[in-house]
């Protein structure tokens, strides 16, 4: 296995410090009720999310399910602007619209964010085969959970990315339960990425929390994806040590041991010591530590002073240019002509 030179494998373990404490503080705005709508927590599988957007290139497009502050962050989004985003306010990466599980940055090619399960497969292979159309080469990373595989939309969108050739990589992160059913529970065959053979495409399956193994295999069927045009299914098999949304404490369906055997393989410990093995101080992943600290801190300051969105403009950009007449009746967003949005008690004015 290739090794991380250590300065990237600074970086990244930086990136996945930044994650779990956005996280932890996450779940804290939300318990305070300062995050509204759902919240669903990756602590435990930073190493999965850094590895698979690292290996991303600048011009690639990403595309995630809902469980997606960690890949917002991982892929360059500012911390303010995702946790404001949470906030629903209007400096969010996605102007306050859409909250924890919507998260986007088109500037950056992080295209969601989408809260239905396996509602993003079809969108990442209609962006692959845009890509194709437009004779760029470039690729999609797709990221689903280990329940979307039992989805229709997987089945059809793998089917068709393999007929036609398109440069889309789906990612497979299996934390062992889709909501709080066990992968066991739920598929007849829980080596998931072997069903990509259905439809003749390459496949891996790796140790998710192993931050050298994901950069690898990512690496590998990205190229692939970008070169050859190869689609490709990559399964990480990691580990969530949250439940499965904030309001979810995750013990009904798992015992504390199965949670503490899972922690004593912890992936930011792992990369620790793997930087301590290569001679980095004790005192310098400390200060990496206060510094995501701190970077978490400022995200919640300017989320919390930010200014929520103008309520007449909740609709603005639901039609595309043009269709004004035909959606005439529907401005600003309602279907018996009102000509202005409020909120019932004057809420949010």
């Amino acid at each position: 296995m290739t090794q991380i030179p250590t300065p990237i494998l600074s970086e990244l373990y930086e990136q996945m410090l930044l994650i779990r404490l956005f996280e932890t503080e996450a779940e804290r705005e939300y318990k305070a009720a300062l995050i509204g709508g759902y919240c669903h927590l990756s602590s435990g599988q930073e190493a999965a999310t850094v590895g698979t957007t690292h290996a991303l290139e600048s011009d690639d497009l990403l595309v995630t399910g809902y469980r997606c502050h960690g890949f917002a962050l991982a892929r360059g989004v500012p911390p303010e602007a995702v946790m404001a985003e949470l906030f629903g306010r209007a400096g969010g990466c996605a102007h306050g619209r859409g909250g924890s599980m919507h998260l986007l940055d088109v500037g950056r090619g992080y295209y969601g964010g989408w809260g239905i399960v396996a509602g993003q497969l079809p969108i990442a292979t209609g962006l692959a085969l845009g890509l194709v159309r437009q004779k760029r080469q470039q690729m999609v990373l797709c990221e689903l959970g280990d329940g979307a595989v039992n989805m229709g939309a997987w089945h059809e969108s793998l089917n068709l990315a393999a007929v036609w050739n398109l440069p889309v990589v789906f990612l497979v992160i299996n934390n062992e339960y889709g909501m709080g059913t066990s992968v066991g529970r739920a598929s007849a065959v829980t080596d998931l990425h072997k069903r990509a053979a259905a439809y003749g495409m390459p496949s891996l399956r790796v140790d998710g929390d192993d931050l050298a193994a994901v950069l690898e295999a990512s690496t590998k069927l990205m190229a692939g994806a970008r070169e050859q045009r190869a689609p490709a299914v990559l399964e990480l098999i990691t580990y969530r040590y949250r439940g499965h949304s904030v309001a979810d404490p995750g013990l009904a369906y798992r015992t504390p041991e199965e949670i503490a055997e899972h922690l004593r393989k912890d992936p930011l410990n792992r990369v620790r010591a793997e930087l301590l093995a290569a001679g980095v101080a004790d005192g310098e992943l400390d200060e990496l530590g206060a510094g995501a600290e701190r970077a978490v801190a400022r995200a919640v300051e300017w989320a919390r002073a930010d200014a929520a969105p103008e309520v007449g403009e909740l609709a603005k950009g639901m039609y595309a240019p043009g269709s004004a007449a035909q959606f005439a009746r529907m401005i600003a967003g309602a279907p018996y002509g009102e000509r202005e949005l409020v909120f019932a008690g004057g809420l949010g004015q």
